[in-house]
C-alpha cells in the first residue's frame, strides 16, 4: 500500500491508474476509522480495481469553537487497517498542501446546505464541498463511498456531482451500528461510560418513529412527538433538531408517505451525535 502526502504525486498516481484502464474506487475520510469506514472501504475494493482512501481532518468544515484541534487521530492505525483491507493508496496530505497560504477558492451548493446540520453548523458544508470537490480532482475516481449516517452530506455530495458535471458514480451505503444499535462515529470516543449509555436514547426514539411509521401512521407530529419524548427523558441529552423530510431532497413533508427520512441530531453532554433512518422507497 502507498502513501501520498502530495497533491501532484497523487494526481500523477491516478493518472496513471486511468491510463491502463483501470477503475478507481475512492473513499474520502478525515480518518480515526470504525466499522463504517471500514464498510465503505471493502466495498470499494470489491467494485473497483484500485482503491483510494483519504485521511484528512478538513479545517474548512469546522466552526469557531467546535473540536478540530481533539478531533480523534490515529494515523498508524488507520493505515494498517486499510493496509489489511486491500486499500492500494493513503492519501494523508498536510493541511498547507491542501490550503496553500493565500487560498481563497470554495464550492457552495444552496438551499438544501441551509437546513438541518447547515443551520446549526454555518459554513459547515461549505467546507465539506470544497474538500470533496478537491478530492475529486486529485484522486480521480470513478466511484465514490459515502455513509447513510450522515445522510445530509452524502445528499449535497450527490447534487454537487449531478450540477458541477463530475465524471463518477455515487455509492451511499447503510448505516454500520453498534450491536446495541448506537450509529458508529468517530466521535463516540468522547463519550463517557454514563453518556455512552445516554446515548442509546438516539437510535431507540429513531427506531420507535421506524415502528410507528411500518404500523400505518402518516402524522409528521405524531412520529416527531414520540422522537422527542424518547430523548428528552434522558437528561444528557439536548436535541439540537429532530425532522422528517423526503428522503431524496430532504424537502419538507406534510405527513409520512413513501421514501422519507426522521433524522435527528442530539447533544450528549458535550458531544453532538447524529442519526436518521429511512422508510419507503
Amino acid at each position: 500500500m502507498k502513501i501520498s502526502r502530495k497533491v501532484l504525486e497523487m494526481q500523477e498516481l491516478c493518472e496513471g491508474i486511468r491510463s491502463e484502464g483501470k477503475k478507481i474506487g475512492f473513499v474520502p475520510t478525515m480518518g480515526y476509522f470504525h466499522r463504517g469506514h471500514l464498510s465503505l472501504m471493502e466495498a470499494a475494493v470489491k467494485e473497483n480495481d484500485f482503491t483510494a482512501v483519504s485521511i484528512f481532518v478538513n479545517p474548512t468544515q469546522f466552526g469557531e469553537n467546535e473540536d478540530y484541534d481533539t478531533y480523534p487521530r490515529d494515523l498508524e492505525g488507520d493505515m494498517g487497517q486499510a493496509r489489511r483491507l486491500g486499500v492500494d493508496v493513503i492519501f494523508a496530505p498536510h493541511v498547507g498542501e491542501m490550503y496553500p497560504h493565500g487560498y481563497g477558492s470554495y464550492v457552495e451548493v444552496e438551499g438544501i446546505t441551509e437546513i438541518m446540520c447547515g443551520a446549526s453548523r454555518p459554513g459547515h458544508f461549505r467546507g465539506v464541498t470544497t474538500v470533496v470537490s478537491k478530492l475529486f480532482n486529485i484522486v480521480l475516481p470513478h466511484r465514490v463511498y459515502f455513509g447513510q449516517k450522515d445522510i445530509q452530506q452524502a445528499l449535497i455530495i450527490r447534487k454537487m456531482i449531478s450540477e458541477l458535471n463530475f465524471p463518477l458514480n455515487l455509492r451511499i451505503l447503510p448505516t454500520i451500528r453498534e450491536a446495541d444499535g448506537l450509529a458508529m462515529s468517530s466521535r463516540n470516543a468522547y463519550l463517557s461510560r454514563e453518556e455512552r449509555k445516554a446515548a442509546l436514547v438516539v437510535p431507540q426514539s429513531l427506531q420507535a418513529a421506524l415502528k410507528m411509521m411500518e404500523k400505518g401512521e402518516k402524522s409528521k407530529g405524531n412520529i416527531l412527538g414520540v422522537v422527542r419524548e424518547i430523548i428528552e427523558a434522558e437528561p444528557r441529552a439536548k436535541i439540537d433538531y429532530i425532522t422528517v423530510r423526503d428522503m431524496d431532497t430532504l424537502g419538507e413533508v406534510d405527513s409520512i408517505e413513501d421514501g422519507v427520512v426522521v433524522a435527528a441530531a442530539v447533544w450528549i453532554g458535550k458531544t453532538r451525535l447524529i442519526d436518521n433512518i429511512t422508510w419507503g422507497e
